[in-house]
């Protein structure tokens, strides 16, 4: 099976030039490299900038770009592709991200079907850098999967007719591009979600109801500084049709986030409180459930971990999205039969998505058939 060559000249060549300077490109080998007649693992990256349709905005910042690493891995013939997003506050740029990847030594191991070996390896090079081991891990898995035959969700052995609906993101805005927003969206979407944790939450949410009375998600992203103000404005919520809470509190806080979970007529999700596997156990009760995050938890193979985990413990599941193309959006909803909530918009905020994966059909998350995530080079 044959892809279109990953290095070429792109619609946002001029955006991602101003990048090259602090990381180049890293192109792969011309024909598979091979040791002893057997194929070997080829790693190449190259920068890139995502364009957002509108100015991004949450309660600590706003943003109009976010900026991106795409990742190939070849091996005997095939390509996996994957991505490395680095919105703000996690912390990781370019610079970092290129910077790891220089390190990961793919040639070491026999076949990209040694995933524990390969991941774990890929793990201990660093103790952060997840959205760098998240690229890694995503084109790995495209690989495997497309060797293989089949897609994600089959061989994660689940049902992609139980992809749940997506939540479609409004940002903290003025009222006039808030009902702009909101109309863009409203017939196209069965839930929405919106961003508060300033002083115009109420207001946000009464401008959004002028326009659909659809469901409501809303994210405060910390934003929340009073649990007893919060609480109340939480029951509030809820009676304007609102159907969980995402953070509401900073998470350092973690004795009032669990006094609020406890009192609330509506779930709250983890988020910014929630990295990686190994943090479930210290939120376990403080909140009703987490959001897992490919950026955020290195990728699909420690995802499906932790979702399995937080079921087994009585947690919901939700699965969330940077501003992202469709190759890690697409990752991600792999994942999503599983989920109770998905927010995997990342790529539909974004103006020059570079491939076509997962699509949302009347609201509704359909994956792709085709083996390993199913991407379409643009």
């Amino acid at each position: 099976m044959k892809r279109r060559e990953f290095l070429k000249t792109s619609a946002a060549a001029g955006a991602g030039a101003a990048l090259l300077g602090a990381c180049a490109p890293r192109a792969a080998a011309p024909r598979p490299y091979k040791v002893g007649g057997k194929a070997r693992m080829q790693l190449s990256w190259e920068p890139y900038e995502l364009q957002l349709a509108h100015t991004f905005t949450v309660a600590s910042y706003s943003r109009t770009t976010t900026p991106d690493v795409q990742v190939e891995i070849r091996y005997d013939g095939f390509t996996g592709y994957g991505e490395a997003s680095m919105p703000p506050y996690l912390g990781q740029t370019v610079e970092s991200v290129c910077a790891f990847l220089e390190k990961v030594d793919l040639s070491q191991f026999a076949d990209p079907f040694q995933l524990e070996d390969i991941l774990a390896y890929v793990d201990s090079l660093s103790p952060g850098d997840s959205a760098a081991k998240a690229a890694v891990d995503i084109a790995l898995h495209d690989l495997v999967g497309q060797l293989v035959g089949q897609p994600w969700w089959r061989l994660w052995g689940l049902d992609a007719a139980k992809a749940p609906d997506t939540t479609f993101t409004i940002g903290i805005d003025t009222p006039e591009v808030v009902r702009e927003k909101t109309r863009e969206c409203a017939d196209r979407f069965n839930i929405l979600k919106v961003k508060v944790g300033l002083d115009n939450d109420e207001e946000m949410i009464r401008t959004i109801r002028e326009i659909t009375s659809l469901p409501i998600a809303v994210d405060a992203n910390q934003g929340w500084t009073d649990r007893r103000k919060a609480l109340d404005e939480i029951y509030w919520l809820k009676e304007q049709g609102v159907v969980m809470v995402e953070q509401p509190m900073p998470k350092e806080r973690l004795d009032d986030n669990a006094w609020i979970t406890e009192h609330s007529p509506l779930p709250i999700f983890a988020d910014e409180a929630i990295q990686r596997l190994a943090d479930i156990p210290s939120i376990k009760g403080a909140y009703t459930g987490i959001n897992i995050k490919l950026m955020k938890c290195t990728g699909m193979r420690e995802a499906w971990k932790m979702a399995t985990y937080a079921r087994a413990e009585g947690m919901r599941v939700m699965l969330g999205c940077m501003t992202e193309t469709s190759c890690a959006v697409t990752a991600a909803a792999h994942l999503s039969p599983v989920a109770d909530f998905a927010d995997l918009d990342g790529n539909l905020l974004i103006t020059n998505d570079r491939f076509r994966g997962m699509t949302v059909r009347s609201g509704r998350i359909t994956l792709p058939d085709a083996p390993g995530l199913g991407l379409v080079r643009l």
